[in-house]
Formats: structure tokens, C-alpha cells, sequence
């Protein structure tokens, strides 16, 4: 960063790492959050605007997400693995993110709720009951046991398996980072 100017945190909450402006990010990145910002109504994602920092990492990192994240698992599984590990993290920027996107891709408040509660809530298909005890055992214990893994292979065919796999890794890694550079969230008014 070449000056504190460049960092654009003029009356913004800020992480640990001041997140970049248009000289910081470099322009790819800037339109990128700046279109980003745009679909989720917020005046800057912070998470593009810090990661952005590291140019090449973050173009990288944001392709393999962005594969992830439309890829072969149906869209309400894929926000109900993210959903989950945010819950299990404690990560509340991906839990404000993702409820939206959640509820806009098949997974309406009272199932999120469900998925918040599991494995005490009912009203749940055997196929979400397999993702969330998966990714409960991914995140928690970095493994999946024999009979989780089974019931998952009813549900899901082979690649799926290795999507499932990639996509509760890169979330969880996710709200590792948001933890710890302290990313602000997108929308504070909204705040636990």
C-alpha cells in the first residue's frame, strides 16, 4: 500500500488489515467488488476489498470459489453445507452472506433455522441429514467416519463427493480468515 489515503476506510469499519481501494486492489479487483457489492446491496464487500490486497491470490482464490459455489451439488445443498459451517465457526459475515443467498436458492428461514438446530431439529430429508452430519464431522474432527460417509454415498455420486469435500474445506478455511483478519461485516446495522 503506498499511502493511507489509497486504503479507503474514511468512516468505515475496518480488520486488521485495512482493506483496499482502487490503487490497492489494482482495477480487476475493484470491479469485481465493486459488481459484487452491487448484487448484495452493500456499499463495499470487505472480504473482496481485503483479500483484493493480494491481487493474484485473490483472482485465483475468487475462481475457485466462484466453481464451487455453482458446481455440481444442487444449490440448496451447497448453502446448506456453507450455512452449517458458518454456524459451526461462529463466522457471522458468511452467516449474513448466506442466509440471503440461501434463501434465495431454496433454503428458506425456517429450514436455515433447522440447519442452525440440527441435529435437534425434525423435519429434515435423510439426503440433509447426511450433508449436515458430514459436515459436522469435516469441520469438527477434519474427517468423515465410515457410516457418515455411507449414508452420504446414497446421496451424492462421485464427484459430488469430492465437491462436498472441497466446499465445507474452502468455507471452513473461509471463516478461519475472516476470524482472524477481523473482516468487518457488510451489513453492521444488522448485527447479533
Amino acid at each position: 500500500m503506498s499511502s493511507r489515503q489509497d486504503w479507503g476506510t474514511v468512516g468505515a469499519a475496518q480488520g486488521r488489515i485495512p482493506y483496499g481501494g482502487l490503487r490497492s486492489v489494482g482495477l480487476i479487483n475493484w470491479v469485481v467488488n465493486w459488481f459484487a457489492a452491487r448484487v448484495i446491496r452493500a456499499p463495499r464487500m470487505h472480504l473482496f476489498t481485503t483479500l483484493g490486497l493480494h491481487r493474484r491470490l485473490f483472482r485465483v482464490w475468487f475462481v475457485f470459489g466462484a466453481v464451487l459455489y455453482a458446481g455440481k451439488l444442487p444449490r440448496p445443498d451447497t448453502e446448506l453445507v456453507i450455512l452449517r459451517v458458518a454456524h459451526l465457526r461462529g463466522c457471522e459475515y458468511e452467516l449474513q452472506q448466506h442466509r440471503r443467498f440461501g434463501a434465495r436458492r431454496g433454503v428458506p428461514a425456517e429450514v436455515q433455522d433447522k440447519i442452525f438446530r440440527w441435529p435437534h431439529s425434525d423435519g429434515l430429508s435423510p439426503r440433509s441429514a447426511a450433508l449436515l452430519a458430514a459436515t459436522d464431522e469435516f469441520v469438527l474432527q477434519r474427517t468423515i467416519t465410515r457410516h457418515t460417509w455411507d449414508a452420504l454415498t446414497r446421496h451424492l455420486n462421485l464427484r459430488q463427493l469430492v465437491e462436498f469435500c472441497l466446499l465445507a474445506g474452502q468455507y471452513d478455511a473461509l471463516a478461519a480468515t475472516i476470524s482472524a483478519l477481523e473482516i468487518p461485516l457488510d451489513y453492521p446495522e444488522e448485527q447479533p
